[in-house]
């Protein structure tokens, strides 16, 4: 997929646009699960599988490598990721192959990577509530512990000529890339707007999402027609799960991050951006001036979050999200019923209903 998804017109998705004319209507001929045990249900042994590839993935003989591995390995996390490749592969044929579990593995071995590198890049000293490891290792090893990571995955699929995966994925990465750097440039100046920002979490975030929905796809499948289908699923999926993270920062303190974190940063999310565009100009003025802050107080943090909640920034987001979430059911409507995409449903729901 270009950068440009078709998803996105000129990097905003608009109510128009929302989903092929040509699509039926969703319809689930059975429970749909609400919580992730349930959604996880239709591919319980396949997970376990690749709880099992994935930690041979990793392993090393260095012991410093194999150490921090085994840190790594003992968050666990919620495996969203690899979660969605083997969803997708089952909802598209019926049943997982070897190609699904290495696409799986490949997924997490790169989102463990980047989670590395960002945690150097912003400095972070926690990730999932425990020490991130340029804490406990300092910057230099984490930098080459996330590039170990990269190179197990891309040796992963060039082992087993997985290149249609691989190039998926790969894809994936330089957008995120862009998408991070596009950021960066633009947060500097305080100028994103609406279409940027769709942008932005397009390449930054949805990229990965739609990479997982789409390499399961192809792992069972040589139907072009289903795997982009698919990827534009994982696509809106994408832009509905950064818009919900996004929404954390304002209104939720049992959001898995401080509240105002993205504020602290001086990052311009959909909230804030609608918020600033809707107020007078005299209030844009004051709000971004405590944004532009270096350090601001908890008390500038509730002032924008605040601001964003009376301009109506809330209430916009939330209501794109719910939109995204609807036209990423849509793509699945041809799909045959069955467990694993009523489980789709289910995480869609979830990704819009998640606490944290």
């Amino acid at each position: 997929m270009d950068d440009a998804s078709s998803l996105v017109s000129n990097g905003v998705p608009s109510a128009e646009d929302s989903s092929p004319s040509s699509d039926v209507s969703l319809t689930v001929d059975r429970p749909v699960p609400t919580t992730l045990d349930a959604i996880r249900t239709p591919v319980e042994d396949d997970l376990e599988a690749f709880r099992t590839y994935f930690r041979e993935a990793m392993r090393s003989d260095h012991f410093l490598l194999d150490k921090i591995v085994q840190y790594v390995l003992w968050q666990k996390g919620k495996r969203i990721r690899p979660l969605l490749v083997l969803l997708s592969a089952k909802a598209c044929g019926g049943a997982t192959t070897e190609i699904t579990q290495r696409a799986a593995a490949l997924v997490e071995l790169l989102h463990t990577a980047t989670l590395v590198h960002d945690d150097v890049v912003d400095d972070a000293e926690e990730r999932r509530g425990v020490f991130s490891i340029n804490a406990l290792w300092k910057n230099k090893i984490a930098v080459l512990m996330g590039d170990f990571l990269l190179s197990r995955g891309l040796l992963l699929s060039l082992d087993h000529d997985d290149y249609s995966i691989l190039h998926t994925l790969s894809d994936a990465v330089r957008r995120m890339s862009e998408g991070e750097l596009l950021q960066i440039e633009k947060s500097r100046l305080l100028d994103i707007d609406e279409e940027t920002y769709f942008r932005i979490i397009s390449d930054k975030t949805a990229s990965l999402i739609s990479a997982c929905t789409k390499s399961g796809a192809v792992s069972v499948t040589e139907d072009d027609a289903l795997i982009e289908r698919m990827d534009q699923f994982g696509e809106t999926l994408g832009l509905a799960f950064q818009i919900r993270d996004d929404l954390f920062d304002f209104h939720m303190e049992d959001a898995g991050k401080p509240i105002g974190i993205d504020v602290q940063e001086k990052k311009m999310t959909l909230p804030l951006i609608v918020a600033l565009r809707e107020a007078e100009r005299s209030d844009r003025k004051r709000i971004l001036k405590i944004v532009d802050q270096d350090e601001k107080s908890r008390e500038d943090l509730e002032t924008v979050a605040t601001f964003v909640t009376e301009h109506g920034g809330i209430d916009y987001a939330r209501d794109r999200m719910e939109s995204l979430a609807e036209e990423a059911k849509s793509y699945l409507a041809p799909l045959p019923p069955s467990d694993a995409r009523a489980a789709l449903v289910g995480l869609t729901e979830f990704t819009i209903q998640r606490s944290r």
